[in-house]
C-alpha cells in the first residue's frame, strides 16, 4: 500500500510539473521527430512535442503514472500533460477543433458525443485500458454497515427508498441520519452509478456531490454516518481512512479487490471497464500521440496493478496494440 501511495504521489507531482512546462504550448502544437530511441516509436526514433490528456478523475492516477513512465523511460523529449476535469467535462474539451489528444473516461462515449465527433469529421478510437470496481465506502468508526446488500445501497441513494436513518436499513443499526456522498455529474463514475445501478431514478435529497475525489475521501473520513462511492483505486490509496463495504449481490458479501473485480467475477455487478479515447486524426498527424497510445496499451497491465485497477487479459492487450500499429 505504501508503494501504491508513493507511485500515486510521484504521478501527481509529475503531472503538475508537466502542466507547468506545457502552458507555453498550444494543446496541439505538432511534434518534431528526432533520431534516437523510444519504447514504441517506429525505428527507435526519438520524438518531441506534446501529448494533451484530460477527462476522468477515476482514470487520472492510471494515466498520470503512465505519463511519468513514458517521459522518464521512453521519450524524454515528449511532454505529456494529464488533467482531470471529469469524463463528461473532458469530452467537451476533446470534441472540439484543436481539442485534447486523448480523453480518459470511466464510461463509454455517448451517442450524442459520437454525433459531435461526426459533425467535426473526427475519427475517435476507444481504448479500453483496465477494469475498475465501483466501491462503496464508509467511515472507519462505522462498525455496523460493513456488509450491505446491493438493494440496501440502492435504497440509501434513491429518493424512492425513503431511507433517512441507518435504522431504516436495519433496526439493529443506529437511529442516526445517513449522510450520502458521491462524485458530481462531471464524472463518469456518477453516470455509471446513476444510469447502470440506480437505473436513472432520482437521487435521495441532500446527497453531497463533489468534483474532487480527495474532497470525498476527506468528507467521509470525518463523518461517522457517511457513505459514499467512487472507483476502487481511491479507496486502495486511503485504506487508513476508509472502510470498503462488502456487497451482497445475492450469493453472500463480496469485498472489492483486484481479485474480485472482473466483468464475469463475484463483483461483476459493480465492475466496469475504463477507457481513454484517442483522436485518430491527431495520432496520424503527430507521431508522439500515436507512440504514446501504443506505449499505454503495452504497459497497461503493469500500470493498472500499480494504481488500483484490475488488468486486462493478454489477448485484449495484443488486439489493441495491433489495431494501433495499423494506424502507422
Amino acid at each position: 500500500m505504501k508503494s501504491f501511495k508513493r507511485f500515486l504521489l510521484l504521478a501527481i507531482v509529475a503531472s503538475l510539473a508537466v502542466f507547468a512546462a506545457a502552458c507555453g504550448n498550444a494543446n496541439n502544437n505538432g511534434g518534431n521527430e528526432g533520431s534516437s530511441e523510444g519504447a514504441s516509436a517506429e525505428g527507435g526514433e526519438e520524438l518531441e512535442g506534446s501529448v494533451v490528456i484530460d477527462g476522468s478523475g477515476t482514470v487520472f492516477p492510471f494515466m498520470s503514472l503512465m505519463a511519468e513512465k513514458y517521459m522518464t523511460e521512453a521519450q524524454e523529449g515528449v511532454s505529456v500533460e494529464v488533467s482531470r476535469a471529469g469524463t463528461s467535462a473532458g469530452f467537451k474539451k476533446f470534441l472540439v477543433e484543436d481539442g485534447t489528444d486523448f480523453n480518459n473516461a470511466s464510461r463509454t462515449i455517448k451517442d450524442e458525443e459520437k454525433a459531435q465527433a461526426d459533425e467535426l469529421g473526427m475519427e475517435v478510437k476507444e481504448m479500453k485500458v483496465a477494469l475498475d470496481g465501483l466501491t462503496i465506502v464508509i467511515n472507519k468508526e462505522n462498525d455496523w454497515a460493513t456488509e450491505l446488500t446491493e438493494e440496501d445501497i440502492k435504497k440509501i441513494f434513491l429518493a424512492e427508498g425513503n431511507i433517512k436513518n441507518w435504522s431504516d436499513i436495519n433496526p439493529d443499526f443506529p437511529n442516526e441520519p445517513i449522510k450520502a456522498y458521491g462524485p458530481n455529474e462531471n464524472h463518469g463514475t456518477y453516470e455509471f452509478f446513476w444510469e447502470k445501478i440506480l437505473e436513472e431514478k432520482d437521487l435521495v435529497e441532500g446527497v453531497n456531490l463533489q468534483q474532487e475525489y480527495s474532497t470525498l475521501v476527506d468528507l467521509v473520513s470525518k463523518d461517522k454516518n457517511a457513505i459514499g462511492f467512487f472507483g476502487y483505486g481511491y479507496y486502495a490509496s486511503n485504506t487508513d481512512k476508509l472502510t470498503a463495504v462488502k456487497v451482497d449481490f445475492g450469493n453472500g458479501p463480496v469485498e472489492p479487490s483486484l481479485d474480485t473485480i472482473a466483468e464475469d467475477g463475484d463483483y461483476a455487478n459493480f465492475t466496469r471497464p475504463v477507457f481513454t479515447y484517442l483522436n485518430v486524426d491527431m495520432a496520424k498527424e503527430k507521431p508522439q500521440v500515436l507512440d504514446y497510445a501504443i506505449y499505454t496499451m503495452e504497459n497497461a497491465q503493469t500500470v493498472a496493478s500499480e494504481t488500483g485497477f484490475a488488468p486486462l487479459t493478454d489477448e485484449e492487450i495484443k488486439a489493441s496494440v495491433e489495431e494501433l500499429e495499423g494506424l502507422k
